[in-house]
């Protein structure tokens, strides 16, 4: 989830405060994904349900400024602390330094260099497609990690076949935005239910949700209470198909946005980790966790369990 911080339980400024979500704080034992939910703000403190865990993160790495979407999502995809090593958070589109370090290694490369399955599940139109190739649009950090790694972006054939996701879930904006009436719309649940048959075909499945980062920009109370809503719908329908013994789902974040619409900048606040599944694994997963350069090396420590076996297809 882009822009997406552990803010104030204040439902004034805080859409997270504000919605009840309730398939998300069943797994927060009824609390809120707000920062007052943990024992205190520092990092890598954490609550636990019986199916979920909640892990507060540093998005700053030790670098002035606010955290930006670019260096951000590197971090997630290669584990280095790539804005100390340029110097500064740099964003939304990665530049010349931060492109470099997508290229030469990241998740998706390292699982395929090991044998292993993983993609990025959102459904792009030609549309987008026809901008890279023209060169009016750059890639943002995390379709570069997957197309740098030789591994194809979906398409709208995928999405109709079923394959893929909308970025909005639903797809209901390829009808309405994009004008493609032929793209099938699924309800919020459905949504969730085909995001875990998805997940199913890959050793790691990756989706990247940024209207979050939109609505928090836009600071629209009502418009970031909507998009919640949905998605604790997506959420509710990802749990019940979900399996706890054969793997994890972890919600995560670049860097804090919409959890404070009082400001249209991104914020300093820590990210959320949200880890569900098995204990053993959620225990194994969060060790040592604490700021963003952890999650490459925790996803490739627990895809190398023996318990978590390379996909067979």
């Amino acid at each position: 989830m882009d822009g997406i911080g552990l803010g104030s339980d204040d439902p004034a400024i805080n859409p997270f405060a504000k919605v009840e979500m309730p398939n998300l704080q069943s797994l927060l034992m009824g609390n809120k994904l707000v920062l007052d939910s943990l024992p205190d703000s520092t990092y890598g403190s954490k609550i636990e349900s019986d199916r979920g865990m909640l892990i507060a993160l540093d998005a700053g790495l030790g670098v002035g400024g606010m955290p930006q979407s670019a260096t951000g999502q590197a971090v997630l995809l290669t584990g280095e602390n790539i804005p100390a090593k340029i110097g500064q958070h740099y964003g939304p589109k990665p530049n010349k330094e931060v492109a470099a370090y997508l290229r030469n290694g990241n998740i998706f490369s390292t699982l395929a260099s090991l044998g292993y399955k993983s993609g990025l599940i959102n459904a792009y139109p030609q549309g987008y497609f026809d901008s890279i190739q023209s060169g009016r649009r750059l890639y943002s950090a995390v379709p570069l990690a997957v197309t740098s790694a030789g591994i194809p972006l979906k398409t709208q054939a995928d999405l109709i076949a079923g394959r893929a996701l909308s970025a909005d879930f639903t797809a209901k904006g390829w009808r309405e935005r994009l004008n493609l009436p032929e793209t099938p719309v699924l309800t919020p649940e459905e949504a969730g239910e085909r995001l875990a048959l998805l997940a199913g075909d890959y050793d790691l499945a990756f989706f990247e949700y940024w209207l979050s980062d939109y609505a928090g920009h836009s600071q629209d109370m009502q418009a970031a209470g909507n998009l919640l809503i949905t998605f604790d719908q997506v959420l509710g329908g990802l749990l019940k198909r979900w399996d706890d013994q054969q793997g994890l789902i972890l919600i995560t974040s670049d860097h804090g946005n919409m959890e404070d619409l009082s400001t249209r900048r991104h914020t300093n606040n820590p990210v959320p980790a949200l880890l569900v599944g098995e204990q053993a694994l959620r225990v194994e997963f969060s060790c040592g966790l604490t700021d963003l350069t952890g999650i490459t090396p925790a996803i490739l420590r627990i895809i190398q369990q023996d318990r978590v076996l390379p996909n067979s297809s």
